[in-house]
């Protein structure tokens, strides 16, 4: 098994990075995740539009769009999700608790859009590209591989998930926004959106109990400061 960062991710501003909050916000998008494990070829977090991170997985790996088996969503987001039309031929999965937080709400939010908004209308048609493409994710099993697990890490958002890679000599941990940067790793701080404040909380304590290497939503790939030998 191995991955390796296709994309790193970018806050639309850094709320830990003081000067930034004086600049114009930038695109945000999540950091996408490739893990080749035997014929399985597991993409995470597909958040750049799709002729962005087709190129992007060119050059980070060699693959195209065709090679990747599944598409795996730590939550059902834009920042998450953009790139994810372009993968039709593998697997889309999403945490059974972020399918169904979501799909109510989106399904109510289109409603009132039609009948505000009317059919054809941007907005309405944005909302039902949401609604179909979380129609086609599937519920996420414990386990993608004998290797890659399932790691509920709710309260960022309702039914936050994230990868557990087990290696022979580490842990790898992709935790999408439940633990944003290094910034937010180091001052053990979460994001200020948070579903629910304390769960992410617990979520984020739990995350840096467990992995010795972290791949965050917003940055690139982390030692636990906890678990180094120095």
């Amino acid at each position: 098994m191995q991955d390796r960062i296709i994309s790193i991710g970018s806050l639309a501003r850094h709320p830990l990075w003081p000067m930034d909050a004086m600049r114009e916000p930038r695109p945000s998008h999540a950091t996408t995740t490739l893990i080749l494990d035997n014929d399985a070829a597991i993409l995470v977090d597909p958040g750049l539009p799709g002729q962005i991170i087709t190129s992007r997985l060119l050059e980070r790996s060699g693959l195209a769009p065709a090679d990747i088996t599944h598409v795996f969503l730590t939550s059902f987001k834009a920042d998450t999700c953009r790139g994810l039309p372009t993968f039709e031929e593998a697997q889309w999965l999403v945490g059974e608790v972020e399918r169904e937080a979501v799909g109510t709400p989106l399904a109510m939010t289109l409603k009132r859009a039609l009948d505000e908004e009317g059919q054809g209308s941007p907005i309405v048609k944005e909302l039902e590209m949401q609604v179909a493409m979380l129609s086609r994710c599937e519920v996420a099993p414990d386990k993608l591989t004998k290797t890659v697990g399932l790691f509920p890490l709710p309260g960022m958002t309702p039914g936050m998930c994230g990868l557990l890679l087990a290696y022979p000599t580490r842990t790898t941990l992709i935790t999408g926004d439940a633990i944003a940067t290094t910034e937010h790793l180091d001052q053990g701080k979460i994001l200020d959106d948070a579903h629910d404040i304390e769960q992410a909380k617990e979520s984020f304590a739990e995350a840096i109990e467990v992995a010795d290497v972290i791949i965050p939503g917003r940055d690139n790939v982390l030692l636990n400061p906890t678990k180094r030998p120095f």
